[in-house]
Order: structure tokens, then C-alpha cells, then sequence
């Protein structure tokens, strides 16, 4: 097989990511923004494109990045005639924070924290308490949700503050403890389809003078890491979410403001060896880890004690032309996790961190089996993962 050639010689500079917009333009600034508007006290209006509204609902469609919204204009003609909507009708997308997975995104948008802050910093991280890695969708193995995330979700300072607020999801996801910690605050309410999910999310918004709706879909991702986004089932799904997000949009009730966003993009990423490195097959990635972490875009590497310099050596050697990769604290100085990252989350990250910037993922065969299969893939800073739509419709 003929080696790669690479157009970036030098291992990639920490500092050449492309951060997210934290405090600007990141999904942990919509919230407060809209809380703000309606008065929430002590909430700041952090994205300035967007104008006040009485009722606001915050529809999160898993996995639709912007990138991959713009370039199916057949089959989401809805969104795409809102295109121009997005972020205050600037036509300008947001940023989802890094890592650019579901986990890390839903906290963010619910708490208006970043990572650092909220404390959720990738699919798996470790527990420094347990020294094991907790999976943070799953929640496995269990801890204390609010010792590993002890703010208030943006949608319980709105309910104290008067304002009516309610979740619309899967009656599956009413008691999950990353519901608990992200999305908590007034009523959760559970229906199974997608159309119930809207005309109840019309409902709910039209219940108060002043009303903070949250709704969600989750197929669109699911397709996308099965089938890939340039299959047929993805492209189902997004025609199908499309005709959602208008029939929500035309049972608005008046002064409300629909926001269509999204946790994460996604990339196809090939089967072969030079696009899937398998950690579990490649001693020089090995040597003085302890645990890996993260996903396959987006690695928190812990080393063995004393081998953290080593390790970071050797990951920038074999991989630092393909991905960003940061000590812990090159990219916590850096931004990578927000403005500041909290004690209790520093330990949490990996001793190496490694972030793609190419088509390419560090899989885990044997550890993990299923996460090593997937078509779709997201995670990292690049744009196709990282900016996500923020579109608007206004009754």
C-alpha cells in the first residue's frame, strides 16, 4: 500500500483549531439569550443577532449540521427556505462546542455552560473518583448526576422565574439522568411521533403569556451512524424532519420565535486502514495508556502515571499531521472547552487530547465494537461537525 501524502509536514499547532464561539455563537449561548429576552433574571442576551420573543421554542434535530443541511435542498426544502433565517438572519450558523457530540451539546444548550463548566466532556470521560470511564449518554457506570453536574439547567431559572417551560421528547428519555442534569425544569412531556411532538410543543408554547419550549429528534443522527449521510435512509429521515420542523412552524401561536438547531454535524469516514486507526492494533498509541476515551474523532487519551509526556510525544509522532493533538492543559489555555474549565471537570479530561482535523478516526475494535462500525461520525472542530444551524421562524 503506498504511504499518504500529506500537505502539512509539521505535526498540526494546538492553537490552528478552529475553537468554537463560546459566549458569542455556541449552542450554550441560545438559551440564555432567550431566557433574557423574557426576563429570566440574571441571564445575558449572548448573541446579539437574535431579538426578544414571549414564547420561545428551541427545536434540536440530533445530528443535522449545516453543512450537511446546505447541501441537501431537495429533500429539506422547509429548512432550506430558512437558511437565510439562521442566527438572527445573518444566514450565519453557530458553533456546537467541542467535543461536537450529543452528550457534551445537550448540556451546554440546557445549562448555557460550556463544557469546561457543565463538566460533560465528550461520549466517555473518566471519573477521576472511580478512575474508570463513565459513558455520559448512558450514563454507565452510574454516578451521582448532580455531583457531576450540580448547576441549574436554564429551564429551571426560567420556570422559578415564572415562565412557562416544558420538554417535549421520547417518553424514553423522561427519566434519563443526562435529562436530569441538562434538560430538567417544568414539565417533561412524552409522545412517541414526531407529529404529537409538534403539535404538543404548539401547545405548550401557546400555555403561557411567556413560554420556553424545548422538542427533539433523534433519527436523523441514528441513520446518519448506521447508513452514513450519503445514504437513503439519512436522506428519509432529513425529508421526514423537514416536514416536522414546517408543521411545528405553522401552528405557531403568536409573538413566538422557532429556533430549528442541531447538537452536532456528521462525516462518512471510509472503511480502510488509512481513515479508521486502530488503537487496539497499534502498539506505539498503547504504550502508557490507561484508558482511552472520547469517540474516534475526538480522544481523551490517560496516560500511566509518569507517562503523560511520553504518550503526548509519541500521539503527536503518529498522528499530528492528521488531528490537533493538545496536552490536557494546552487545550484547556487554548479554549478548546470553553473560557475557563471548572476543578471538579480538570481531571476529567484526558492527560492527551486528540481532535481530528482530516477524514480520518482513531477506532477501538475490541473495546469498542459497535462505536468502530459506524458510517457517520462527528466530534472534532472541523466545520462540518462543529457548525450547526440556528433557523428562525417568527409568528
Amino acid at each position: 500500500m503506498a504511504l499518504p501524502t500529506w500537505d502539512h509536514p509539521e505535526p498540526l499547532a494546538v492553537d490552528s483549531a478552529p475553537v468554537p464561539e463560546y459566549g458569542a455563537g455556541s449552542l450554550a449561548d441560545v438559551l440564555p439569550t432567550l431566557a433574557a429576552g423574557m426576563s429570566v433574571p440574571d441571564m445575558t442576551a449572548a448573541i446579539p443577532e437574535l431579538t426578544p420573543a414571549d414564547r420561545n421554542c428551541v427545536f434540536l434535530i440530533d445530528g443535522l449540521g449545516w453543512e450537511q443541511l446546505r447541501a441537501h435542498p431537495d429533500e429539506a426544502p422547509f429548512m432550506t427556505s430558512l437558511l437565510a433565517s439562521s442566527r438572527g438572519g445573518t444566514g450565519r450558523p453557530i458553533t456546537a462546542g467541542y467535543p461536537a457530540t450529543t452528550a457534551t451539546s445537550l448540556a451546554s444548550i440546557g445549562t448555557g455552560l460550556p463544557p469546561g463548566a457543565h463538566g460533560l466532556p465528550g461520549y466517555t470521560a473518566r471519573n477521576p473518583a472511580t478512575g474508570e470511564l463513565m459513558n455520559q449518554l448512558r450514563w454507565n457506570p452510574w454516578t451521582d448526576p448532580r455531583a457531576w453536574q450540580p448547576h441549574p439547567t436554564i429551564f429551571q431559572l426560567a420556570d422559578a422565574a415564572g415562565v412557562h417551560t416544558a420538554q417535549v421528547s421520547s417518553p424514553t428519555f423522561q427519566n434519563t439522568p443526562l435529562t436530569k442534569v441538562a434538560l430538567s425544569g417544568g414539565t417533561f412531556h412524552g409522545r412517541l411521533s414526531g407529529e404529537e411532538r409538534m403539535d404538543l410543543a404548539a401547545e405548550q408554547l401557546a400555555a403561557g403569556d411567556r413560554s420556553l419550549v424545548y422538542t427533539y429528534y433523534a433519527e436523523v443522527d441514528g441513520k446518519g451512524h448506521r447508513f452514513g449521510i450519503d445514504s437513503d435512509p439519512w436522506r428519509g429521515q432529513l425529508m421526514y424532519v423537514d416536514r416536522l420542523v414546517q408543521r411545528l412552524a405553522e401552528q405557531l401561536p403568536p409573538r413566538s420565535a422557532l429556533y430549528v438547531t442541531a447538537d452536532h454535524g456528521m462525516i462518512d469516514i471510509p472503511f480502510d486502514e488509512q481513515h479508521r486507526i486502530d488503537f487496539d492494533e497499534d502498539w506505539e498509541l498503547r504504550a502508557g495508556v490507561a484508558l482511552l476515551g472520547g469517540e474516534g474523532r475526538a480522544r481523551h487519551v490517560y496516560a500511566v502515571r509518569g507517562a503523560q509526556a511520553d504518550v503526548l510525544t509519541c500521539w503527536r509522532e503518529v498522528l499530528g499531521e492528521q488531528f490537533w493533538i493538545a496536552s490536557r492543559d494546552e487545550a484547556i489555555a487554548a479554549g478548546w472547552f470553553g473560557p475557563r474549565v471548572d476543578e471538579r471537570v480538570y481531571a476529567r479530561l484526558g492527560d492527551v487530547i486528540a481532535a481530528a482535523r482530516d477524514d480520518v478516526l482513531i477506532i477501538a475494535s475490541e473495546r469498542e465494537p459497535k462505536e468502530s462500525a459506524m458510517v457517520g461520525n462527528h466530534g472534532s472542530m472541523t466545520p462540518v461537525e462543529q457548525l450547526v444551524p440556528l433557523l428562525q421562524v417568527r409568528s
